[in-house]
Protein backbone atom coordinates (compact mmCIF):
# COMPACT_ATOMS: atom_id res chain seq x y z
CA UNK A 1 0.00 0.00 0.00
CA UNK A 2 1.00 3.61 -0.42
CA UNK A 3 2.99 5.03 2.47
CA UNK A 4 4.36 8.52 2.95
CA UNK A 5 6.72 9.25 5.83
CA UNK A 6 7.74 12.81 6.66
CA UNK A 7 10.84 13.75 8.60
CA UNK A 8 12.93 16.79 9.42
CA UNK A 9 10.63 18.86 11.57
CA UNK A 10 11.69 20.49 14.80
CA UNK A 11 12.17 23.71 16.70
CA UNK A 12 13.97 26.59 15.03
CA UNK A 13 14.38 30.28 15.72
CA UNK A 14 12.83 32.88 13.48
CA UNK A 15 15.04 33.53 10.50
CA UNK A 16 16.39 30.00 10.54
CA UNK A 17 16.07 27.13 8.10
CA UNK A 18 14.75 23.58 8.05
CA UNK A 19 14.53 20.88 5.41
CA UNK A 20 11.60 18.48 5.41
CA UNK A 21 11.69 15.19 3.57
CA UNK A 22 8.91 12.83 2.54
CA UNK A 23 9.78 9.27 1.61
CA UNK A 24 7.24 7.42 -0.51
CA UNK A 25 6.71 3.71 -0.99
CA UNK A 26 4.09 1.46 -2.54
CA UNK A 27 3.76 3.43 -5.75
CA UNK A 28 5.67 4.25 -8.91
CA UNK A 29 6.83 7.55 -7.49
CA UNK A 30 7.98 9.21 -10.68
CA UNK A 31 4.47 9.13 -12.15
CA UNK A 32 2.73 11.26 -9.54
CA UNK A 33 2.30 14.85 -8.47
CA UNK A 34 3.11 15.64 -4.85
CA UNK A 35 2.49 18.44 -2.42
CA UNK A 36 3.38 19.83 0.97
CA UNK A 37 0.59 21.18 3.14
CA UNK A 38 0.44 22.52 6.67
CA UNK A 39 -2.10 22.77 9.43
CA UNK A 40 -1.82 25.10 12.37
CA UNK A 41 -3.84 24.47 15.56
CA UNK A 42 -7.48 25.28 15.00
CA UNK A 43 -7.03 25.96 11.32
CA UNK A 44 -7.61 24.12 8.08
CA UNK A 45 -4.94 22.26 6.18
CA UNK A 46 -3.60 24.47 3.40
CA UNK A 47 -1.20 24.20 0.52
CA UNK A 48 2.41 25.17 1.04
CA UNK A 49 3.89 23.95 -2.23
CA UNK A 50 3.03 21.57 -5.02
CA UNK A 51 5.11 19.87 -7.68
CA UNK A 52 4.17 18.04 -10.85
CA UNK A 53 5.02 14.45 -11.69
CA UNK A 54 8.37 15.18 -13.32
CA UNK A 55 9.47 17.80 -10.83
CA UNK A 56 9.66 20.41 -13.54
CA UNK A 57 6.75 22.60 -12.42
CA UNK A 58 6.01 23.97 -8.98
CA UNK A 59 3.57 26.27 -7.25
CA UNK A 60 3.72 27.98 -3.86
CA UNK A 61 1.41 29.65 -1.42
CA UNK A 62 1.90 33.40 -1.47
CA UNK A 63 3.01 33.34 2.16
CA UNK A 64 6.03 31.15 1.42
CA UNK A 65 6.95 32.27 -2.10
CA UNK A 66 10.64 33.08 -2.24
CA UNK A 67 11.39 31.41 1.11
CA UNK A 68 10.48 27.76 0.51
CA UNK A 69 11.53 25.40 -2.28
CA UNK A 70 9.92 22.08 -3.17
CA UNK A 71 11.85 19.46 -5.09
CA UNK A 72 11.28 15.86 -6.17
CA UNK A 73 13.92 13.19 -6.50
CA UNK A 74 12.39 10.46 -8.58
CA UNK A 75 15.43 8.23 -8.16
CA UNK A 76 15.16 8.31 -4.36
CA UNK A 77 11.35 8.41 -4.11
CA UNK A 78 11.48 11.55 -2.00
CA UNK A 79 10.02 15.02 -2.07
CA UNK A 80 11.76 17.73 -0.10
CA UNK A 81 10.66 21.09 1.23
CA UNK A 82 13.55 23.43 1.91
CA UNK A 83 12.41 26.22 4.22
CA UNK A 84 14.38 29.36 4.94
CA UNK A 85 13.75 32.73 6.60
CA UNK A 86 11.26 30.98 8.82
CA UNK A 87 8.67 33.01 10.70
CA UNK A 88 6.61 32.20 13.78
CA UNK A 89 3.53 32.02 11.55
CA UNK A 90 5.12 29.06 9.75
CA UNK A 91 4.54 27.00 12.89
CA UNK A 92 2.32 24.05 11.99
CA UNK A 93 2.19 20.34 11.33
CA UNK A 94 3.51 19.77 7.82
CA UNK A 95 2.11 16.96 5.69
CA UNK A 96 3.10 15.58 2.34
CA UNK A 97 0.51 14.21 0.01
CA UNK A 98 0.35 12.36 -3.27
CA UNK A 99 -2.23 12.74 -5.99
CA UNK A 100 -2.82 9.53 -7.89
CA UNK A 101 -3.25 9.84 -11.63
CA UNK A 102 -0.50 9.40 -14.13
CA UNK A 103 1.78 12.31 -15.01
CA UNK A 104 -0.34 15.15 -13.77
CA UNK A 105 0.49 18.79 -13.29
CA UNK A 106 0.69 20.73 -10.06
CA UNK A 107 -2.30 20.44 -7.72
CA UNK A 108 -2.92 22.71 -4.75
CA UNK A 109 -6.24 21.65 -3.24
CA UNK A 110 -6.37 19.36 -0.21
CA UNK A 111 -9.38 17.55 -1.67
CA UNK A 112 -7.41 16.55 -4.75
CA UNK A 113 -4.89 14.46 -2.84
CA UNK A 114 -5.30 10.75 -2.23
CA UNK A 115 -2.76 9.76 0.41
CA UNK A 116 -1.09 11.61 3.27
CA UNK A 117 1.79 11.11 5.61
CA UNK A 118 1.47 11.32 9.38
CA UNK A 119 2.88 14.83 9.53
CA UNK A 120 5.93 16.43 11.08
CA UNK A 121 5.86 19.31 13.54
CA UNK A 122 7.61 22.57 12.79
CA UNK A 123 7.83 25.19 15.53
CA UNK A 124 9.38 28.59 14.85
CA UNK A 125 10.16 30.64 17.93
CA UNK A 126 10.30 34.42 17.89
Amino acid sequence: QVQLVESGGGLVQAGGSLSLSCAASGLTFNNYAMGWFRQAPGKNRNIVAGINWSGGNTAYADSVQGRFTISKDNAKNTVTLQMSSLKPEDTAVYYCGVKLGLRLGVHVQVSEYDYWGQGTHVTVSS
